[in-house]
């Protein structure tokens, strides 16, 4: 381990902490789920935060916006100001969206952006499939190391997870700024237009967004399920399906070595401390 802590904070209804937790671990970082019966100054311990997926509060009022409001995101708030990193998977991007952290323009907790219900043909609610992203050129801590253009595949499952503002070409505005490290494409790297390479309509096809700064993301897809190459969907392609097939044909245990999903986690080891990666 390298001695730095995440915590993984727990609202009720929040079910992906602890493959999470494993992600973090597995990338050289001592991750603990916090929980939100503990006091929100316990938080000061830690030099980094994720808020996983699932369902806060059984996404009362819209997803998000319950966990929001807790004493919990406050404190978060003030650590993110200072520049600890914070990571927020699904709902937990739903959360930091709703306390105003992400985009972050305002500085005062104003919500700029929403993740609004999915936008898809013949269909409405819940939607899961794997993605293709693509990284961009951005701040952000989370996809630090990678060069612009890099293709990722990680799965979605969200019922509200667009982006988009009421502000006209907001969202547009802060993809140009940089502020849009991960937007959905096409497997062979094209922005993604249309449903369902855009899984749920988001304007310009962002699938996370971050404040100017870079260490706050807010990120729909789930980079925990993709943590292993046998994790990745059998029927996906390109560069990691082939590393899934021949790691599955060899035997060897290779299947267990890093998926897409670990790029993000390792970019956290490394930014809080170079001892932490490969480890």
């Amino acid at each position: 381990m390298s001695g730095a802590r995440v915590a993984v904070l727990q609202f009720p209804g929040v079910n992906c902490e602890e493959e999470t937790a494993r992600a973090l671990a597995r990338a050289g970082l001592e991750a603990e789920v916090f929980r939100w019966t503990r006091a929100a100054r316990e938080l000061a311990g830690f030099d980094a935060f994720v808020l996983p997926g699932g369902f806060s509060w059984q996404d009362r009022v819209r997803a998000g916006a319950l966990a929001a409001k807790d004493p919990l995101v406050d404190a978060l708030a003030e650590r993110a100001e200072a520049g600890a990193p914070v990571l927020g998977i699904c709902n937990g991007a739903q959360v930091l969206v709703e306390a105003g952290l992400v985009p972050g323009g305002e500085g005062d907790g104003t919500v700029e952006v929403g993740l609004a219900r999915n936008r898809m043909p013949d269909r409405s609610g819940y939607y899961a499939r794997w993605v293709w992203c693509r990284i961009e050129e951005s701040a952000c801590v989370f996809t630090a190391g990678l060069a612009a253009g890099t293709l990722l595949p990680l799965p979605v499952a969200h019922g509200e997870g667009r982006f988009t503002s009421a502000r006209k070409d907001r969202i547009e505005s802060l993809s140009r700024a940089g502020q849009a490290p991960l937007r959905y494409a096409t497997p062979a790297g094209a922005p993604a237009e249309d449903f369902p390479e855009n899984p749920n309509g988001a304007e310009a096809a962002v699938a996370g967004l971050c404040n100017a700064r870079g260490n706050v993301l807010a990120l729909m897809p789930h980079p925990e399920r993709a943590a292993r190459l046998g994790q990745l969907s059998r029927g996906l392609g390109g560069v990691w399906g082939a590393r899934r097939d021949r790691a599955l044909a060899a035997g060897d245990g290779s299947a267990f070595e890093d998926g897409p999903g670990m790029v993000l986690f390792r970019a956290l080891a490394r930014h809080l401390s170079p001892a932490a990666e490969g480890a």
